[in-house]
């Protein structure tokens, strides 16, 4: 039997908090999921680490230099001809830097109850709804 091993793709994600709001990105007209927000993420590519890989990405895609923290979430998602591992990691923006939309449309900090109004893609979607949910537990304390 010719079984196909499919190929597993390891994306990381970037939890990054300022003042109670995140930071998500807008992808590029070209992007898959054109025009959607995410939290600021990308590819794993051969020879990297999760820490290295989302440096990378936020220097390309923003222009800013983070420290990523500990991995807070992880999704994995079948699909027809690949896997997606989902990975995210709170990391932290130094207050000296600013992030700019080099490799992204645009970008914002949002509360996690806005997140809603965006349209997100499906594995970032399920991170939005933690942080909602999460935001809503805290609530209830006070």
């Amino acid at each position: 039997m010719g079984h196909h091993t499919r190929q597993v793709l390891r994306v990381v994600a970037a939890e990054v908090e300022r003042n109670g709001q995140f930071l998500i990105t807008q992808r590029r007209e070209q992007a898959i999921f054109p025009l959607y927000w995410e939290f600021p993420s990308g590819k794993v590519e051969k020879g990297e680490t999760d820490e290295d890989a989302l440096c990378r990405e936020l220097e390309e895609r923003l222009g800013v230099k983070v420290k990523v923290g500990s991995c807070t979430m992880f999704v994995k998602q079948q699909h027809d001809d690949y896997t997606l591992d989902f990975y995210v990691y709170q990391c932290e923006l130094p207050s000296d830097q600013t992030p700019r939309a080099l490799k992204v449309l645009n970008w914002k900090w949002v509360h996690p109850h806005e997140m809603e109004s965006y349209p997100f893609p499906p594995a970032d979607a399920q991170t939005t709804r933690r942080l909602i949910a999460q935001e809503g537990e805290e609530e209830e304390v006070n």
